[in-house]
């Protein structure tokens, strides 16, 4: 892995970012891993009033950091359920089981990174196609070494969801 050349520097602009899904889930991909030297990747989710994220799953090398720019979000850490208000963070390492999500009741707007970066905007297309019917949960749950986001059940999730 190497980090960002010193002598560039990695932008995207609004304007200029992917947009996937809409409501009540929104995604602007902003950074890829491919675009920062592996350092990270980043998306901005919006997710409206109690609307899930992402189910819980894991990663193998990387961390992946919460930053709540507005709302409320619910956010599993391992068997913990965390509610983060606007300007929290909370970042999760390898190997341990999150989930996030618009606290019930609250929309949410989400900041997301991962490091290192792993390439994850394939993985968010290919979800926007499974929501669409042009692709299959066998080629999700095919993708899982691909894309480093390895599914697991959580009962403190279902929980906290239901």
């Amino acid at each position: 892995m190497s980090l960002i050349d010193p002598r560039s520097t990695a932008v995207i602009r609004s304007v200029d970012a992917e947009v996937i899904g809409g409501p009540p889930s929104t995604g602007r991909m902003l950074l890829d891993s491919s675009a920062t030297g592996g350092a990270l990747s980043t998306m901005r989710i919006t997710l409206g009033a109690g609307a899930d994220g992402a189910v819980p799953h894991t990663h193998t090398t990387a961390s992946e950091m919460f930053y709540v720019l507005d709302g409320r979000a619910q956010v599993l850490a391992g068997d913990e359920v965390i509610t983060l208000e606007q300007g929290d963070v909370a970042v999760v390492p390898p190997h341990v089981a999150h989930a996030f999500a618009a606290a019930p009741g609250a929309e949410a707007d989400l900041l997301i990174v991962i490091t290192p970066g792993v390439e994850r905007f394939e993985y968010f297309r290919l979800l926007a196609r499974l929501k669409t019917g042009e692709a299959t949960l066998e080629e999700l749950l095919a993708s899982q070494d691909r894309f480093d986001n390895h599914f697991i059940d959580s009962p403190a999730w279902a929980k906290a969801r239901s």
